[in-house]
């Protein structure tokens, strides 16, 4: 099997590895020359292009697939429509033009669609109802990578990612050090992250639907916090409620909308596609930084 990897950032770079040990042929594109050192050094094939620009992606051979992973960086709403929107479009139509297009996309999207439920579980029945003007370029691109594909006679696939950690991203001094305000984590480790996209790619599964990629056990804020100073040996962080956090004058109005935004999001879809956890919660998953904590 043929991947190309729009956007080989830190997900793709681990998606790649995948492929490669399991005999596939993976390439990744990027558009900076740091870019390409990162997947030469994670040892596939990389390719410099801009995945918003046609000619670019010109460059790109013949593949059985490809999974748009690219990233606005952090920035806004209209940095997000560039990449997740018109960039999508850009590469649906651009392969799905070719003599032999792909068989089918993969898009990353993320959980932060959903919105707020107060706390109660969701999952890919549930209606999403973004609550930021970037999470509705998120769902705008979600119904693109579902529709525009059947165009051009291939398949689309929504892969909506829970907050990633796992290496370099750990961020283990946020909760040590606290305050921690209240709400719930859904987060999946990196290596699930790619290991549910290559899974599906290997199976041939989830064609044209949306598979929630999170691990088992939504956690609270104060819980996950405690238990990680507790393994860390350290007092428990301060905490503070979501209204004395919107005590903060400073906050924006986006970052208000995410302090009220709350769901425990399932993965029982991906379970029933007989995707097995390399890390199945938090536990698992920061024991590796916990011990590298440790050491220091």
């Amino acid at each position: 099997m043929n991947v190309a990897i729009l956007g080989c950032g830190y997900v793709g770079l681990e998606l790649g590895r995948q492929l490669a040990d399991r005999g596939h042929e993976a390439i990744g594109v990027r558009r900076s020359a740091e870019g390409l050192d990162a997947i030469e050094a994670a040892g596939f094939e990389g390719i410099r292009a801009d995945v918003t620009d046609p000619d670019d992606l010109a460059a790109v051979p013949a593949v059985d697939a490809i999974v748009f992973a690219a990233s606005s960086g952090g920035r806004g709403a209209d940095a997000a429509r560039e990449v997740y929107v018109d960039g999508l479009r850009t590469a649906i139509e651009t392969f799905g033009k070719r003599d032999e297009p792909p068989e089918r996309l993969i898009y990353a999207s993320s959980t932060g669609v959903h919105g707020d439920h107060g706390g109660a579980r969701v999952d890919e029945g549930t209606p999403i109802d973004p609550t930021t003007d970037k999470t509705a370029v998120l769902a705008q691109a979600e119904r693109i990578a579902l529709d525009l594909p059947r165009e051009y006679g291939f398949d689309g696939t929504v892969a909506r990612y829970a907050g990633l950690y796992g290496p370099d991203r750990y961020r283990l001094e946020r909760y040590l050090e606290g305050p921690v305000t209240e709400g719930y984590l859904n987060m999946v480790h990196r290596d699930d992250a790619a290991g549910a996209v290559r899974y599906l790619l290997e199976r041939n599964l989830a064609r044209g639907e949306v598979v929630q990629v999170v691990d088992d056990e939504p956690v609270s804020k104060w819980s996950f916090a405690d238990w990680l100073a507790d393994e860390c040996e350290l007092e428990q962080p301060p905490k503070r409620t979501k209204a004395e956090r919107l005590e903060d004058d400073g906050l924006s109005e986006a970052a208000r909308r995410r302090i009220l935004t709350s769901k425990r999001c399932s993965n029982e879809k991906l379970r029933d596609l007989g995707y097995e956890f390399a890390h199945p919660t938090f536990r698992e998953g920061y024991r590796a930084a916990i011990a590298a904590y440790g050491d220091a």
